[in-house]
């Protein structure tokens, strides 16, 4: 076999590009590169001033209030959406309205929580006329909540639970044998609005 010079020559030629191409290919850029090169590159989106812009609808949401926020809250209003809540009845503003009228009548706005029985419940309270007392209002909220939920207080109950118009509850509360004046029949009803008084710390127990 007869070797040509200008094979050679060729030959080392084409390995020496090749082993120039290999080492040519540049590394990857560092971070602080890659970030210079973005910034130098970044793009924009220019809208129009007479572009009528439409804002997108959002999601709404809500919380229900539940114990601790009644208990923190510690007023008359508090007190009687806890028993509503006892109860399972709607907490609503018609139901709190009654109830905090029917509070004004047993024992007056300014002194609601008097001996922790702002009903002058009966059951639970060791006084059988209304006259016990309860060791904190959350107890009294419970035993309240309890009685009305007793075949002789249905009618009352009833109203609730449908969240009835309040003259309709008020008629049933009247009728019943909670109180032995049956409020005379309405005649001794106030209906102006309940003032928000907040009871002692130590009633809540």
């Amino acid at each position: 076999m007869t070797f040509h010079p200008t094979h050679i020559v060729v030959g080392a030629a084409i390995t020496a590009f090749s082993l120039t191409a290999i080492f040519a290919v540049a590394p990857p850029k560092a971070p602080d590169q890659l970030a210079a090169y973005i910034l130098t590159h970044s793009q924009k989106l220019d809208i129009s001033a007479s572009a009528n812009l439409v804002p997108g609808a959002r999601d709404d949401y809500s919380a229900t209030a539940g114990y601790q926020t009644y208990i923190s809250g510690g007023t008359n209003y508090d007190w009687a959406k806890l028993v509503l809540l006892d109860g399972g009845f709607p907490v609503t503003d018609s139901n709190v309205t009654v109830f905090t009228r029917w509070m004004r009548q047993e024992n007056g706005a300014n002194d609601w929580w008097n001996r922790n029985n702002p009903l002058n419940n009966g059951l639970g309270s060791g006084g059988g006329g209304g006259t016990g007392s309860y060791a904190n209002l959350q107890i009294a909220a419970q035993f309240l909540a309890e009685n009305l939920r007793r075949p002789i207080f249905g009618s009352i109950a009833a109203g609730f639970d449908s969240n009835a118009p309040t003259n309709r509850i008020e008629s049933a509360i009247w009728s019943s044998p909670w109180a032995s004046s049956h409020y005379a029949n309405g005649s001794h009803w106030a209906y102006t609005p309940v003032e928000v008084v907040k009871a002692p710390g130590g009633a809540w127990g």
